[in-house]
């Protein structure tokens, strides 16, 4: 085990130019620019610690998955820390880039080893932000939540996950995007009763895998149901439930839960589901629930995109979570 984030976390490959005022998201979030910097920081100076973890080998359909760490930071230029909708000021939240984990050309053990490692340190040396980390495809997400739990360990986790998929394959074709949530499950990092996953849709997966979920306990609210009863008051659904259960949500948003024509670049793309308005309002509830304490935005392909869509979306999701989580903070200030 490591001792210091900046052992496993490495200085961002790209970063904005500094400057006096803040009028775009470039301008807003501060980015780590040398090797000293993390070990000096004060935790408190930070509302949001945002990493990036550029691995995309563990892809079952072939992926470039981890040039979107760089892609989503080239893309903040185009938005603003202010939401119209909701006529909300973002820019008093404070948010650091501590950069990428530090990725092995081949191994994946050794990456998922490594994302374990960086989300337990910044813990230790961050506890009292939310981190939000930017994959990479959607493997990364059970290294992330055992470093939670390795953190935390006394605490039950709870998984809120907005997906196409399952995620539930056994173990042998792993560990890869496929698996990570019977990963979490098998090695008793979470219970299948914890999870939530809203959004599975169409003929993306084999009735074996829902034999899986309903033998674990798994909940799971196809879209079509979703939308029935409404997108926000399935959200709701969720996490009154999961409240009554756990101490932490880990949010997990896989990009390829929105539908081909929304999100084309993604390693496995689909119709028939979401739109994009549908999951910023699911976002930005979830965001606004005070157990929700980690979020991951994972499986955007920027080589497979088309005008930038997906990697525009996927910052529209931080955004609209960070504009949820704002409202939290006043929240809790009140």
């Amino acid at each position: 085990m490591k001792h210091q984030l900046s052992e496993v976390v490495e200085i961002p490959p790209f970063h904005w130019r500094e400057t006096d005022t803040v009028e775009r998201v470039s301008d807003w979030i501060f980015s780590r620019k040398n090797e000293d910097w993390m070990d000096l920081s004060q935790a408190q100076n930070w509302d949001v610690t945002l990493l990036g973890v550029p691995l995309s080998r563990s892809s079952i359909s072939a992926s470039a998955a981890s040039e979107h760490p760089e892609a989503f930071r080239r893309m903040w230029k185009y938005f603003v820390p202010y939401h119209v909708d909701y006529d909300l000021d973002l820019s008093p939240l404070r948010i650091v880039d501590v950069g990428d984990v530090i990725q092995h050309t081949t191994d994946i053990g050794i990456n998922h080893q490594r994302i374990e490692e960086a989300m337990t340190l910044l813990r230790k040396q961050f506890p009292q932000t939310f981190p939000i980390t930017v994959g990479g495809d959607h493997s990364i997400t059970a290294p992330l939540v055992k470093g939670w739990k390795r953190a935390h360990p006394g605490e039950r986790i709870g998984i809120l996950q907005l997906d196409t998929h399952f995620d539930l394959r056994p173990l042998t074709s792993g560990p890869s995007n496929g698996t990570v949530i019977r990963n979490l499950i098998e090695n008793q990092a979470i219970k299948g009763s914890d999870v939530w996953n809203i959004g599975l849709h169409g003929f993306y997966n084999t009735k074996s895998l829902r034999d899986y979920a309903q033998l674990k306990g798994v909940h799971y609210i196809p879209l079509r149901e979703a939308r029935m009863a409404g997108m926000v008051e399935t959200i709701q659904r969720a996490l009154k439930q999961l409240e009554q259960e756990v101490d932490t949500i880990y949010l997990t948003v896989d990009m390829d839960v929105l539908d081909i024509a929304y999100a084309p670049g993604v390693a496995a793309a689909t119709v028939g589901g979401m739109r994009t308005d549908e999951l910023f309002s699911a976002i930005y509830e979830a965001a606004q629930h005070p157990l929700v304490k980690a979020m991951d935005i994972v499986c955007v392909d920027p080589r497979k995109d088309v005008a930038e869509m997906t990697v525009r979306a996927a910052v529209h999701t931080m955004m609209t979570f960070l504009s949820g989580f704002c409202i939290r903070k006043k929240q809790e200030i009140l």
